[in-house]
């Protein structure tokens, strides 16, 4: 494509988006930037500026991209310059500068608009674009970054989830699970709250299923613990990536634990990073690291089908007050 083709704007959108498609085609520029071009990113595969943001990483799953004088804009910063740079004659444009004017209320706005985008999609039933290929690489491979290559086989079978997919990898072991009795009298809010179980017990059996899902990025996890004489107790939660090596694992009504994953002397780390909660598609920071503890995790390799880990929490004042720690075998 010749320089002079590139002049303008160009705003690639997902056409099967019915909000996307009415805001492509809705939205009006001011005559100094030039003319407007539309891409449809699910049709238009092989437009140049559609390639070259999918070289620099945009995922178009996302959110749209613009490009203007050979630069890109994504997610919330295109709706931004839609908002700055937008004719003002123009309703969307209008609501654009309604919600995107500045960088900390779309912070806030944005989240809520891709929730709405990915609802209407869903429901259409319609596929991701997937420019980036995820589907083709590991849920965790760009979370580990350079260290991939490095984790032993069999913890390379624990993360191998594809997004977008429907994969399920399945592991069975024994747990020793411990809580503090003072944890115990908190159960019936433990099990509402859908956490870890609160029990004390050893070489209890457990099976955790990892999945993926078609329509989500998430890591999917369900554990079932199989105490004596009990009713299978099961520990559901998702996990999903936040930025760079941060990763946010998410229970019921939202509650959820923030942690730094790496791989650090032969073990995969989850350092803790604090507490949050998930409302309207933002991570709302909780300080109950005073009143709940730390929590911290491992694995490491024992051979190329089995692998040990540990999760604990610790208090400030109290000490360990719960923690489960085993071996598991990649069953499935």
């Amino acid at each position: 494509m010749s320089e002079n083709a590139k002049d303008g704007v160009w705003f690639i959108y997902d056409g099967e988006c019915p909000m996307c498609t009415n805001a492509a085609h809705a939205i009006r520029i001011k005559q100094k930037f030039g003319a407007l071009h539309l891409v449809n990113a699910r049709k238009d595969s092989n437009n140049d500026i559609l390639k070259q943001a999918t070289e620099r990483g945009y995922d178009l799953d996302e959110g749209m991209v613009i490009f203007h004088a050979n630069k890109f804009y994504h997610g919330k910063d295109a709706l931004k310059f839609m908002a700055i740079h937008g004719d003002g004659k123009n309703a969307f444009t209008l609501l654009c500068k309604s919600l995107f004017w500045s960088d900390s209320i779309s912070r806030l706005t944005y989240p809520w608009m891709r929730g709405t985008r990915n609802m209407l999609l869903r429901k259409r039933n319609a596929g991701r674009i997937d420019n980036l290929h995820c589907k083709n690489e590991p849920i965790f491979k760009p979370i580990f970054g350079d260290a991939w290559d490095a984790l032993p086989p069999v913890l390379q079978k624990h993360y191998a989830n594809r997004p977008y997919t429907d994969d399920r990898v399945t592991v069975k072991g024994t747990l020793d699970v411990y809580c503090a009795k003072h944890m115990l009298l908190l159960a019936p809010i433990i099990k509402l709250i859908g956490l870890v179980p609160p029990a004390n017990e050893k070489n209890v059996p457990v099976t955790v299923h990892f999945d993926s899902k078609p329509d989500t990025k998430e890591f999917c996890f369900t554990r079932i613990f199989h105490f004596k004489d009990k009713t299978p107790y099961e520990f559901r939660s998702r996990m999903v990536q936040i930025k760079d090596k941060e990763v946010v694992e998410i229970m019921r009504f939202g509650f959820s634990w923030r942690m730094h994953y790496l791989w650090q002397d032969g073990k995969v780390i989850l350092q803790h990073k604090g507490y949050a909660l998930k409302a309207f598609g933002h991570f709302i920071p909780l300080p109950f690291t005073i009143l709940f503890g730390r929590g911290d995790a491992a694995e490491w390799a024992i051979d190329d089908n089995k692998f040990e880990m540990y999760t604990s929490v610790t208090h400030p004042w109290l000490g360990k007050i719960y923690e489960y720690k085993g071996r598991f075998e990649i069953a499935k």
